[in-house]
Parts: C-alpha cells; sequence; structure tokens
C-alpha cells in the first residue's frame, strides 16, 4: 500500500517521541486517522467526547511529563473546541501540539461546509501556525512546530487540508521557481544554555548576600528544583512562597516554607511579605502583583528574559533554569550563621496549620469541603497525583492537600478555567500508569465536561474523581460577596445532582456521600477501588473560602452584602462563626 502523506505526519511525530495523541475524529481528518491506524502499533490515540478535553489532556501530559503533549480535531467546529484547553497550554507555558483539519484546497475561500480559517482563528494562541498546501512541507513543517512549541514553551498548530493528508507521501507537484528545494531536517531539540553568564550569578550572589530579611518565591519554574530550593533557603535563612501551580516544589510540611501566596495562601506568607527586604523570585511569573512587597530589593531567576523583571521593579534579573542556576550559585552565597526568619515562620506555620485542622471537622453537618479535602489527602497514596478545577475547590486543596514524598498537584494556573480537572487527571494517568490519579472538582466544573468520565471507563483508567458538591458557582458567589453585593444566579436549584449514579450506570464505582460519619470509609473504598471511580460529596455551599489574611476592605464588602440583603446570610454567619470557635479552640 503506497504511503500517503498523513503517514509523514505520523512517523515524524514518532520520531519526536510522541506516544499518544488525544482527539476526536471527524470527516476533516480521515486521512490523519488513517494514518494512525497504520502506525498505532507505535503511536496510541486516545478517543475522548470532546475536542477541549482532548487539548487539556495534551496540556497535562506535557505538564507532568515535560514533553510535547499532541491533540487533534477535525477541520470547523472540531478545531474551534480545542481553543479553550489550548490556551490554558499558552497561558502556563507548556508545549503542545494542535493538528487540525482543514477542507481540501479547491474548495478554500468558496463557503464549503464548515469552512473556517483555523490558521487565522490560531493567530493569537499559537507561536507556530502553519497550513500544509504540498505533501513535502510535512516532515519540515512538523519539525518546527515541534521545535517552537518546545522552545518559545507554548501551542503550536499544523492544519491540513483534507486532499492533502490523503496524497501520495513524496508527491511535489508544481514547479519550483524559486532558488530552493523543500528543507530536510531532523527531529532534533537543542534546549538553549541553561546557566546565566559567570558574571551575572556573582552578581546575583553579591545581591542575595547583602539582604538581610530575604524571602524566596517559587514558581511552576522551579518545580525540578525542589533540593537547590531548600539549599539556598538554609543558606540564605529565607523562608520559601509557592505559587499555587508551584505547590509540589516544596513538602507542605517542610520547616523552609510558608506555603502559598495569595487569596488562596496562607497568612505567614503575607506576613513574611510585609517583613523581608529582599525577594528572590525562582521560576515565576506571578500575576497578582498586589501580593507582592512593595519597594523592597528583588532578584530574579527566570527562564525566559521576556518575563524577567516584567511584575515588579528587578534589580537584578538573570535568565537561566531554575534548578541550574540556583545549583550553580549555591557556592557563591555567604552562609548564614543564625536562622531567625526560618524560625519564626516556623513557629507561624505550625500554628497556621493548626488552625486549618481545626476547620477539618469530622462533625459538621453540612460536610466541611476543608473535612473532605483533608480525608483525601490523608488516605492517599504518597506519590499520589491530584488535579484540580478552579473555584473554592483550588482554596480546599491549595490549604488541605498536604505535598509529602512524590505528591504531585496539577491545575489551569494562569487562564484559572473551569473543567480541566477530569481532563487533567485522564491525561497524567496515560502518562503515569501505576501513579494513582485523583481529580478533586466542583459539581460545575465536573457538570462541564463529564462525558469524559465514560473515557475513563472506556479506556479502563483507574482515575479517582472527587466532586466537591456544593450546588453552586461557589468562587463567584464569594467573588460577588467581596464587591459588597449579595449573591445572584450563582446556585443551583435543588435537588443536588447525584453524579454517583451517573457513574455506577456505566460501569464504574459510584459513591454518594450525604452524611460527615460516611464519609472517610467513602473515601477509602473509592481510593482503593482498582478501577475507576467517583465520590460524590454534597457539601456546606456556606462555606467561605476566606484569604489567609483578610483585610479591612474585604471585610467591609462582606458586611455590606449581608446589609443589601444577602439571601443565606444566617447560614453563612452560622459557618464563619463555628469556623472561629474551632480555631480558637486549637
Amino acid at each position: 500500500m503506497a504511503q500517503i502523506a498523513s503517514e509523514a505526519l505520523v512517523e515524524r511525530l514518532i520520531d519526536w517521541g510522541v506516544d499518544t495523541v488525544f482527539g476526536l475524529p471527524g470527516d476533516g481528518i480521515n486521512g490523519i486517522m488513517e494514518g494512525l491506524r497504520r502506525h498505532q502499533d507505535k503511536l496510541r490515540f486516545v478517543l475522548v467526547h470532546h475536542e477541549e478535553a482532548a487539548a487539556f489532556m495534551a496540556t497535562a501530559h506535557a505538564k507532568a511529563t515535560g514533553k510535547i503533549g499532541v491533540c487533534l480535531a477535525t477541520s470547523g467546529p472540531g478545531g474551534i473546541h480545542l481553543l479553550n484547553g489550548l490556551y490554558d497550554a499558552k497561558l502556563d507555558h507548556v508545549p503542545v501540539l494542535a493538528i487540525t483539519g482543514m477542507q481540501e484546497t479547491s474548495l478554500l475561500g468558496t463557503g464549503y461546509q464548515q469552512e473556517v480559517a483555523l490558521d487565522k482563528l490560531y493567530a493569537d494562541v499559537a507561536e507556530y501556525d502553519m497550513m500544509i498546501s504540498n505533501p513535502v512541507q510535512i516532515p519540515a513543517v512538523t519539525d518546527l512546530a515541534v521545535r517552537t512549541a518546545y522552545a518559545r514553551r507554548g501551542v503550536a498548530h499544523i492544519t491540513i487540508p483534507n486532499d492533502i493528508q490523503v496524497a501520495d507521501a513524496g508527491a511535489d507537484p508544481w514547479q519550483h521557481v524559486a532558488p530552493a528545494s523543500a528543507p530536510k531536517t531532523r527531529a532534533m531539540y537543542l534546549a538553549p544554555p541553561a546557566l546565566p553568564a559567570a558574571q551575572d550569578l556573582q552578581m546575583l550572589a553579591d545581591f542575595l548576600n547583602e539582604g538581610e530579611k530575604i524571602a524566596i518565591l517559587a514558581g511552576a519554574g522551579a518545580l525540578h528544583a525542589r533540593e537547590e530550593l531548600i539549599a539556598a533557603a538554609e543558606a540564605l535563612d529565607a523562608p520559601i512562597v509557592k505559587t499555587l501551580p508551584s505547590k509540589a516544589a516544596v513538602p507542605d510540611v517542610s520547616p523552609y516554607t510558608t506555603g502559598g501566596i495569595g487569596l488562596l495562601g496562607t497568612k505567614p506568607s503575607e506576613e513574611l511579605m510585609d517583613e523581608i527586604d529582599t525577594l528572590l523570585m525562582v521560576g515565576t511569573n506571578f500575576p497578582y502583583t498586589k501580593h507582592l512587597p512593595q519597594g523592597v530589593r528583588c532578584a530574579q531567576i527566570e527562564a525566559d528574559p521576556v518575563r524577567a523583571g516584567a511584575r515588579i521593579p528587578t534589580d537584578v534579573p538573570v535568565v537561566g533554569d531554575a534548578q541550574q542556576t540556583l545549583r550553580a550559585l549555591l557556592p557563591l552565597l555567604k552562609q548564614r550563621a543564625e536562622h531567625e526568619l526560618l524560625a519564626k515562620y516556623t513557629r507561624e506555620m505550625n500554628a497556621w496549620r493548626r488552625n486549618m485542622a481545626a476547620l477539618e471537622d469530622p462533625e459538621r453537618d453540612p460536610i466541611a469541603p476543608q473535612y473532605l479535602m483533608a480525608a483525601v489527602s490523608e488516605l492517599a497514596a504518597d506519590d499520589a497525583i491530584l488535579t484540580c478545577d478552579s473555584g473554592t475547590i483550588a482554596t480546599w486543596a491549595a490549604r488541605h492537600w498536604t505535598i509529602r514524598d512524590g505528591r504531585q498537584f496539577y491545575l489551569s494556573g494562569n487562564l484559572a478555567t473551569m473543567a480541566p480537572g477530569l481532563p487533567y487527571a485522564i491525561g497524567i494517568q496515560h502518562a503515569f500508569p501505576g501513579r494513582q490519579v485523583i481529580a478533586f472538582v466542583g459539581d460545575g466544573g465536573f457538570a462541564m465536561l463529564m462525558a469524559e468520565f465514560l473515557t475513563a471507563v472506556q479506556h479502563r483508567l483507574p482515575v479517582k474523581v472527587v466532586i466537591n458538591n456544593n450546588n453552586a458557582l461557589g468562587q463567584i458567589l464569594w467573588e460577588q460577596m467581596v464587591l459588597g453585593y449579595p449573591e445572584h444566579g450563582v446556585r443551583y436549584p435543588e435537588p443536588f445532582a447525584d453524579y454517583a449514579a451517573f457513574a455506577t450506570a456505566n460501569g464504574a464505582l459510584g459513591i454518594k456521600v450525604t452524611e460527615p460519619g460516611d464519609l472517610r470509609g467513602a473515601v477509602q473504598l473509592a481510593l482503593n477501588h482498582p478501577g475507576p471511580a467517583l465520590l460524590d460529596v454534597n457539601v456546606n455551599p456556606d462555606e467561605p473560602p476566606l484569604p489567609g489574611k483578610v483585610e479591612y476592605e474585604q471585610a467591609k464588602n462582606f458586611a455590606l452584602a449581608f446589609l443589601r440583603g444577602q439571601p443565606h446570610r444566617a447560614t453563612i454567619a452560622t459557618t464563619l462563626l463555628k469556623d472561629r470557635i474551632q480555631q480558637l479552640g486549637s
């Protein structure tokens, strides 16, 4: 059988080490599907239920493995559906290749069915964006697309008209009039040098050695630099603050960290930022600058020159990989004889943890979401991977999912979109079939892409889904109140949905929990189940995800929402009072 052009694409992906493609077929990519069929022994196609989920899966696969994630969609509506997941990859700076179909070349521009200029549509999301117009382009364009995705840490897009997909692989139908021929490239990426110049390292060391009270702010770019971060913290007497995407950079129980920062962060982190005179940012482009210290000395280690010094005035920005730069920096740092700042914030964090533990009350009815997350954290494996949706669940995960040993944590960091938690878990479970992978999601996000639980069932993936079911869009509810407005349009009518019944009806383990006394045993049962399991837990919808340090303006607006007619003010006030009493008792 003669080789078709789509096989050249598939073989090039295999050359790049790609072993999985997430997607949904359509008549705009039948040629590509044939190419995948002919090479299914080397490249797995994962059939999903919605293209948006395919893009999320590719993004999660890339985040967890460091290798390029690949998703596939048909022309027109299929390619449109990929976009939300691709923007997640773009904003979190992970390499993803999107492959889409296109109407055949003789029909382009005629308004044919499903004709959408996907190359133009993808112009903003993609770092590399190309429509194939000649079969001989495919190997070189694929190489450039993958290489660009790696180099620029973002999305690459190739769209291929369906007549070219089934053309002879070596077809070159037109006369060459330029003094050039199709490039002959290789499936190879050479990473740029990861170390700053020696003089820049010395300048950074001198700057840090002069600091008196120092903190380290670690981002997702430092996830692979745990030992180096801890060594730098020890040398500089500098507590480590973690952005939420970098939660797994340092264990949560480490005496070197004050945990998260921002609205989902900890009170000790906020207080630390008010006390320091020097800040070292490592692998982070943290956007919430109101939570960063003002008027302090600042240094930054950043892999991307564009992002170095992009958030606050930065005295010493250096460009380099977090791990390698810290490793080279450590011998240049003066070891502090005393560790007063670390000792102080270890005490502060011990008090913070006691306050958080007090909220994990197994007697609360309705069930406290903090207790749900804490029970999952206690019973999950030491190397479990937790994926999380956006919303109040991110707060509960930030504070009550404990990073220890080899645990990992992934969410949509900068796009902060709803619904990625379940597809993330599926994408990561494919990459790590032997690991326990748990999706901690809200009922709102789960409902958006719940069909992907069927993907887990049909592919026999042992994904565990835990639904924090408050029958509401909880984060928006509290955001409305913090603006001083009573909530509106954020609670779904009762009854609470029963997603466990959906799981059971489709051959998985489904467990519905409404009573606090049943929760711990249900979590254990779900985690121990050998196949896919879904635990749907009705939690208190009136539990507010308060910031680590409540500011006057926030408290005032919250009170204003009550005065203006907040409809559930009595139950919210009761919950807040119980929270405070339990924290005082701790």
